[in-house]
């Protein structure tokens, strides 16, 4: 029985030359591999030109390099990109390019399927199949970063963890994956254009202040009040507001940095004003800011869409607290690529 071959970018670049010293080699050829899987994005052992065929042979029987692919690639109306990405066993996970004038951001996926069960939420119906490891965190970035120069004529700007999945459920694997993105040895992207949305599980939240991360935090939030939240995300029935926003006060004390938290307005579930009186005290814990996000219908269901009325009294109380509020209008509706739609459809 053929055992199966480890992924090299498992290895540190230690452990890489630590690998060619034991087969009687030069400890710097690690760094030349290294330099090939991460800075320069080799898909094999054949794309390592300054090595010997030799030594390729080495590296070809001892490990694989398992790469995505992107199966297929969709362009919206509006300029969006979707990417549906084929893993190496056969998972699809899906991942975004949003491009604005000034700017783009690759909406990246964590997990494929997800661990929660938002109900408004498309990916949340699908199973949670595994884990991503980093290096396909990482490909689904260089694949949007090529793309971003190929179709607006620059790098890569920002990056948000908000595809699918609960990117703190895969705590390691993600931050392993942003510590390459970031590394000059990688894509060498500041932290700071780095945001890492979670549906709020107050103990991961401290050890990300703990680990002193640099990158910024989202919170999908969607109620201030308990029994509404458990409605629309029945998981949080497990984290009450105050454990999270406890936390939160945590995560500032220890990083200074303020927390976006994302919010959808729904018809007849929180666009009354006891709703926006509990988020307008919420938000005076800790200093944030509020993304409205337009909600994207995934079927006939009952969430829908708020009235523009609900969306301006949620934008008055919360401006005159000081509290910088924004309305995001999905982008990529057309190809089912905006917040909450990602969902396999043809994988």
């Amino acid at each position: 029985m053929e055992i199966e071959k480890k992924d090299i970018r498992a290895l540190s670049k230690d452990e890489l030359r630590a690998f060619f010293v034991s087969n009687g080699d030069k400890a710097f050829r690690g760094n030349q591999v290294y330099e090939w899987l991460w800075t320069k994005g080799a898909h094999s052992f054949e794309d390592m030109t300054n090595l010997s065929k030799a030594t390729r042979m080495v590296l070809e029987t001892n490990f694989v390099i398992n790469h995505i692919k992107v199966d297929t690639m969709q362009r919206s109306e509006d300029g969006t990109v979707k990417n549906a990405v084929r893993l190496h066993d056969g998972l699809v996970v899906e991942s975004v390019l949003i491009p604005t004038e000034t700017r783009t951001t690759a909406c990246v996926s964590s997990q494929v399927g997800c661990s929660l069960d938002c109900n408004f939420c498309a990916t949340a119906r699908l199973k949670r199949m595994r884990n991503l490891e980093p290096a396909e965190i990482y490909d689904q970035v260089i694949a949007i970063d090529k793309e971003s120069r190929l179709y607006y004529n620059h790098p890569l700007s920002n990056i948000v963890f908000m595809g699918m999945g609960e990117p703190l459920m895969n705590y390691n694997n993600v931050l392993k994956a942003i510590e390459m993105i970031t590394s000059p040895e990688g894509l060498g992207m500041s932290p700071k254009r780095i945001m890492v949305s979670t549906s709020g599980i107050p103990k991961m939240i401290k050890k990300l202040a703990d680990d002193e991360v640099k990158f910024k935090l989202a919170v999908s939030l969607h109620s201030a009040i308990d029994s509404v939240r458990a409605k629309i995300m029945p998981f949080s029935a497990n984290f009450p507001l105050k454990e999270l926003r406890e936390a939160l006060e945590y995560w500032y004390r220890k990083t200074k940095s303020k927390i976006s938290y994302e919010y959808v307005v729904w018809k007849g579930i929180n666009d009354d004003k006891a709703s926006i009186d509990a988020l307008v005290k919420f938000c005076k814990y800790v200093p944030c800011k509020v993304n409205l996000i337009e909600y994207n219908p995934i079927d006939d269901g009952e969430f829908q869409q708020a009235s523009e009325e609900a969306i301006a009294a949620y934008i008055i109380a919360l401006q005159a607290i000081g509290v910088v509020v924004k309305v995001r209008r999905s982008r990529g509706k057309d190809i089912d690529a905006a917040c909450g739609q990602l969902a396999n459809k043809d994988a």
